[in-house]
Parts: structure tokens; C-alpha cells; sequence
């Protein structure tokens, strides 16, 4: 279905018309920046360019009042000192005769946006704005931000096409408390803000952007705040606030549609933040939104003042909503202590609101009093300082690379030995018919004799020849079907191929094949996989995923088996998430006896497309969660992406 692209060149008109270092970092060179990064890497020409509107004043009315929408209407006439003036009763906020006119198109960009992806027109997209909107309120300008961009187009969405479960993600690095205000009381949106808090030292300095504000009312438990309270926060701490609050919260809620108030101000380099994660974690965070709402993600730009990095992490977010698998993430994947205790915090505070969370471990952590400072504000980073020459080195490597990504991407492929099986594949997968070398096959075979057999010597050809592809970057992903008689054999030849093709490769297997393997270690570990809803979401997220992410695959493994037991949907939701952490590169064993129609749903989500949803949420049992519990407590020493709490001193 494809990607929207949503932007308007008047956007750039605005700008700063007098001196306020405060503000001076809000500027036209944030959109032309991201914007000429996008082309030069071929990314807008494999998008559908949309060029924005301008929002009506009643479509600004779904949140805003009149009074303030003709206030900021009538700064279009307003001259020089007039607008500095009004901006001055406003905290850190600028007026310029364009305003007006940009800040509607922000909105309309959204509203398009959402118009396009609910009417099927495209799967997600990009809306490339300015102003940002996520602090604005509903009588006032904040930070930035003049009209509320993301909560504009959830109302939208509620009223112009009846959704009634809306998810707003807001991985910008300061609070959206304009649009926690907004919603704070409606349990139709779910709303999830981490943010740069320290203990409330940070603007913008708000009691409640801490974690125990979760709502009021009806909307109770229905505002997530994760709030910060170091600096540094990295590439880990931010896949395990996904996988460990924000996934368990977003699949219980079940969302029809993602809004992502997408600021990069998150990333390395940015001298609001001072964060340390890489713009591929943007690739990362958005594919694991992907699973949701049958792929409905709309993001939002929001904040992202370091323009290299602002522009390479809005590359890595489109070519996640083009397809293409996410690029490995950089640096060691274990979460700091400050961000577990953040984590452990938030869950403990929503735990009373969501079945997903009560049968964890979630004591609060005492964290220090919240204090209310006006120089919470950062300094500038230096040019020569040790955080800058970091965040130069790391987007360096990325901005010397060749951009000019495939298009279409790779594609995955489905090798069958059955001739009368036919399957409906999405076009630009392939049935694949190739078969590697006979002598290759055979000398394979030699060591099993299971595989001496003419049926499941063409089986072993077709795996060797597809595995080869997917390793030599031929493909992206692949399907197999394997004899039963000779499944366990072959599984053995594709993990002794993969581990000879190249030096030093690292490979996950998951053996789904309804029996329990006898021992347990670091690098084995044996569990039934639970088929209740609850507890299936509750091991991938809190015991696969963060394996996957810890061990840092070059090749994923999952077979399959005809007691596998898993649904459809199930098989589906597990092979998608797993394309993140290999790149991609996920290779799926059948046993012949349940190819055709589980063969159809894992090409489709290899191929990028949305799992199917998992139906009504269903907690977890007593004893899958005390298994899952007693796994992670034998391995999260070694395996620190499994830890969702600080470890005690």
C-alpha cells in the first residue's frame, strides 16, 4: 500500500525576528535539512508525495479555543515588536507574520496523513512539519509549539472515521504535556511520553510529567509517563522501555491506530537531549510499532535540533515504514541503572490499570523528591566536547555510507519441494525453483542419513540454495518446507551452514516444536511457548525479544513444527518481530504438513506487511508467569536486556 510523504515548502517561512538563544534553535533548516537527506538517499521518490493543506479553523477547534486560534490568526498583521511582546507572555515561544499560515499547514499535514492511512490510500507515512505541536495546550503556545499537531489528527481520527482506540507514541525527548492535558481524562487514546525529567529539573519542570501521573477519571491508566532522569539514555534503554511498558501496555489496549509524535531531539547529538542513542534505534522503535494496528503508524515530526542527526534518524524512520529491514543496532545492549529504575517506576504506577503488567515484579523504586529548578535547562554543547565529538563519530560512520538504498528492497523468497501446493504471495516475493549444486547437496547429506532420500535431498538443495542467498545478501528473508522425516536434519545442516559462511557469525534458533529440551544454560534455554494471548505476548516480549536484542544475530532461525501449537497469528507476530534484531534476515523451517497457509502468513510479514491481530487480550497464567519469571531470573545476568528492574546493591 505504501508510504506517505507529507510536506509543504512554506513551512521553512517562519522564523526567529529577533535575539532569543532560547529559541533560536527552532529553524527552517530542521525541514530543509531532513528533507534534502531524504532525497539524496532515493528515500521521498519511493514515497507518496503529498503536499499539505491548510487545517480549517474548525478542524483547529477539535482541541484549540476560538479565542486562542484567533489570537494566533491575528499575528499575521501583528509587526516586529508586537510579536515579541505576545511571545513573550507565552514560555519559550516565538510569533512571526507567517505563523499562522505554517501552523495550519502542520496541522493539515497531520490530518492528511491520517485521511490517507485510515481510506487505504497508504499503510503509514511521514508528515514533515514545523512548528511542532506536542506542548501546545489548548489556549496556549508552548515550547515551540503553536498548534497541536498529534492531537488535532487523534480527534480527527475519533470524530471524521469512528476510531476508538488510538495509541500516541511521543519518543521526543522532552514531555508533551499540551497533549497529556488534552487527554488526560478520555480512555479512547493511550498516551506513552518519555522524556528528560531529572527528578524534575528539566523543563518543562512539571510535577506531572513524572510516572505516578497516569491519568485521571475515566482516563485513568491511560497516560504512560517514562520520565528520565539521566542524561546518556542509549540505544538499550529505549528498546527496553519498549519491550518491557510500552508493548505489553499497547497490546492489551489493542490500538486501531499509531500516532507517533515523532522528535529527535532523542537522538545522539542533540543538544536539548543529550542522549546517546543512535538514529537506527529510530528504525528499530518504529518496527516494533509496526506490529500494531495492522500497521496504521502515522508519525509526526516534533522536535530534532542537530541537523545531521535529525535527518539521518527521519531516513531511518521512512525506511521502516518503506520495508526495509532495520540496519543492526551499534553499541552494547545493556540498559543502564537510571533507566531500569524508570522503567521499574512507570511499570509499578500503571500495574493497577493493566492485566498486562499484574503479574510482574513491579515494587516502585524511591527516587528523589521532584524539585522545580529554572536552571534545568542544559547549557549548549561545545563544539570540542567529549559528548559532541562522540555523537560526530557515530553519525559520521553513517553519513559516509552510500544512502542510495534499493528500491523495491530485497524481497524474501519460499522455497517448496510439494508441486501441488500453490500459495498466495504478495508480488514481489518470490517462489524460488533454484537448487544449490548437487555435489554441495550430497556432501551435506552425507552425515544424516535421513537426507539420502530423493525428496528430502531436493529439500536440503532448495534450503542450502535460499540460505546462501540470504547470507551473500541475495534476499532478504526465507521460507522453507522440509519433509517431516528429515526436519530435524535439516535444521542441523542450515545452523552448521550458517555458522561456516563467514567468520564469527551469530545465529538464533528458536525450536518450536511442542517438546521441551532437557537442559538450560546461557545459550539454551528451554520453555513451553504458552498459547493464551497474555502469556505468548508476555514471553516475546519479556524473555525472546530481549534475548534476540542482547545476542545481536546475524541470522535468526525458527522452526516449526507440526506441534508447534501456535495460531496463525501467533507464528506471525513472533517471525515479524524477530526481522529486528537479525536485519532482517529471518529464515522460517516448515514441516510439509502445515506449509500452505502458514507459509502464505509468515511471506507476507517477511515481505514487511502487518501481522494479523492477536483478537481479545487474555492475562497470562499463575504459572507461565512464574516460568517467565524464573528464566529471567537464571539469565538476566548474563543476558542484560532481560532486566526491566535495577539490580539491587
Amino acid at each position: 500500500m505504501g508510504t506517505a510523504l507529507v510536506y509543504h515548502e512554506d513551512m521553512t517561512a517562519t522564523r526567529l525576528l529577533w535575539d532569543d538563544p532560547e529559541c533560536e534553535i527552532e529553524r527552517p533548516e530542521r525541514l530543509t535539512a531532513a528533507l534534502d537527506r531524504l532525497r539524496k538517499c532515493g528515500l521521498e521518490q519511493r514515497c507518496l508525495r503529498l503536499s499539505a493543506r491548510e487545517a480549517s479553523e474548525e478542524e483547529l477547534g477539535l482541541v484549540h479555543s476560538p479565542d486562542y486560534v484567533s489570537l494566533v490568526r491575528e499575528t499575521q498583521v501583528l509587526g516586529k515588536e508586537e510579536l515579541q511582546a505576545l511571545s513573550g507572555q507565552f514560555d519559550a515561544i516565538y510569533f512571526h507574520p507567517s505563523t499562522f499560515h505554517c501552523a495550519r499547514l502542520a496541522v493539515g499535514a497531520a490530518l492528511q496523513l491520517v485521511d490517507a492511512v485510515l481510506t487505504g490510500v497508504v499503510q503509514n507515512g511521514l508528515a514533515l512539519v514545523r512548528p511542532p505541536g506536542h506542548h501546545s495546550q489548548r489556549a496556549a503556545a508552548n515550547g515551540f509549539c503553536v498548534f497541536n499537531n498529534v492531537a488535532i489528527a487523534a480527534a480527527h481520527a475519533k470524530q471524521k472515521h469512528g476510531l476508538h482506540r488510538i495509541l500516541i507514541v511521543d519518543w521526543d525527548v522532552h514531555h508533551g504535556q499540551g497533549i497529556q492535558y488534552l487527554f488526560e481524562d478520555d480512555p479512547s487514546v493511550l498516551y506513552f511520553s518519555w522524556h528528560r525529567y531529572e527528578h524534575g529539573r528539566f523543563w518543562p519542570f512539571l510535577r506531572e510529567s513524572d510516572a505516578d501521573a497516569v491519568g485521571r477519571g475515566q482516563g485513568l491508566g491511560f497516560t504512560v509517563n517514562l520520565p528520565w532522569n539521566q542524561v546518556g539514555m542509549g540505544n538499550a534503554d529505549y528498546v527496553a522501555a519498549f519491550l518491557h511498558l510500552l508493548l505489553p501496555l499497547a497490546f492489551e489496549f489493542d490500538p486501531e491506530l499509531v500516532l507517533v509524535s515523532a522528535g529527535f531531539d532523542s537522538a545522539i547529538g542533540d543538544p536539548e537531549g543529550q542522549m546517546q542513542a543512535t538514529p537506527e534505534c529510530f528504525a528499530h522503535l518504529t518496527q516494533l510499532l509496526q506490529v500494531l494496528a495492522g500497521g496504521r503508524v502515522c508519525a509526526v515530526l516534533e522536535g530534532g535540533y542537530h541537523l545531521e542527526s535529525l535527518a539521518e534518524s527521519v531516513c531511518m524512520t521512512v525506511r521502516t515504514l518503506l520495508g526495509d529491514p532495520a540496519p543492526p543496532l551499534s553499541g552494547p545492549m545493556v540498559p543502564c541503572q537510571s533507566a531500569l529504575e524508570s522503567i521499574q517506576s512507570a511499570c509499578a504506577a500503571q500495574a493497577p490499570h493493566w492485566k498486562s503488567l499484574q503479574l510482574q515484579d513491579v515494587t516502585p523504586v524511591p527516587t528523589s523528591p521532584s524539585t522545580h529548578s529554572p536552571e534545568g535547562r542544559p547549557p549548549p554543547l561545545l563544539p570540542g566536547g567529549p559528548v559532541c565529538k562522540t555523537a560526530a563519530s557515530a553519525l559520521s560512520s553513517l553519513l559516509d555510507q552510500p544512502c542510495l538504498y534499493p528500491a523495491p528492497p530485497l524481497c524474501p523468497a519460499v522455497a517448496l519441494t510439494a508441486p501441488d501446493i500453490t500459495l498466495v504471495l504478495p508480488p514481489d516475493v518470490t517462489q524460488q525453483e533454484g537448487s544449490a549444486l548437487n555435489e554441495e547437496t550430497e556432501a551435506w547429506a552425507r552425515a544424516h542419513e535421513s537426507l539420502a532420500q530423493d525428496e528430502t535431498l531436493t529439500a536440503l538443495g532448495k534450503l542450502l540454495y535460499l540460505l546462501d542467498g540470504m547470507l551473500d545478501g541475495q534476499v532478504s528473508s526465507g521460507i522453507v518446507a522440509t519433509p517431516p522425516s528429515a526436519a530435524a536434519a535439516t535444521l542441523d545442516v542450515a545452523i552448521q551452514r550458517g555458522l561456516s559462511h563467514g567468520a564469527q557469525r551469530r545465529i538464533l534458533w528458536l525450536n518450536i516444536r511442542g517438546k521441551e529440551a532437557a537442559a538450560l544454560s546461557m545459550f539454551q534455554v528451554s520453555t513451553p511457548l504458552p498459547v493464551v494471548t497474555g502469556g505468548f505476548l508476555s514471553c516475546i516480549l519479556g524473555l525472546v525479544l530481549p534475548l534476540a536484542y542482547g545476542f545481536q544475530p546475524d541470522l535468526v532461525l525458527v522452526a516449526l513444527g507440526p506441534a508447534h501449537g501456535l495460531q496463525g497469528p501467533h507464528a506471525a507476530l513472533l517471525t515479524s518481530m524477530l526481522r529486528g534484531p537479525a536485519g532482517g534476515r529471518v529464515l522460517a523451517l516448515l514441516e510439509e504438513d502445515s506449509t500452505p497457509q502458514l507459509a502464505g502468513i509468515l511471506a507476507r510479514v517477511l515481505h514487511g506487511e502487518a501481522p494479523p491481530s492477536l483478537g481479545p487480550y487474555s492475562v497470562a497464567s499463575p504459572e507461565d508467569a512464574q516460568a517467565l519469571r524464573y528464566l529471567r531470573g537464571q539469565l538476566e545476568r548474563q543476558w542484560k536486556m532481560l532486566q526491566c528492574r535495577p539490580q539491587t546493591r
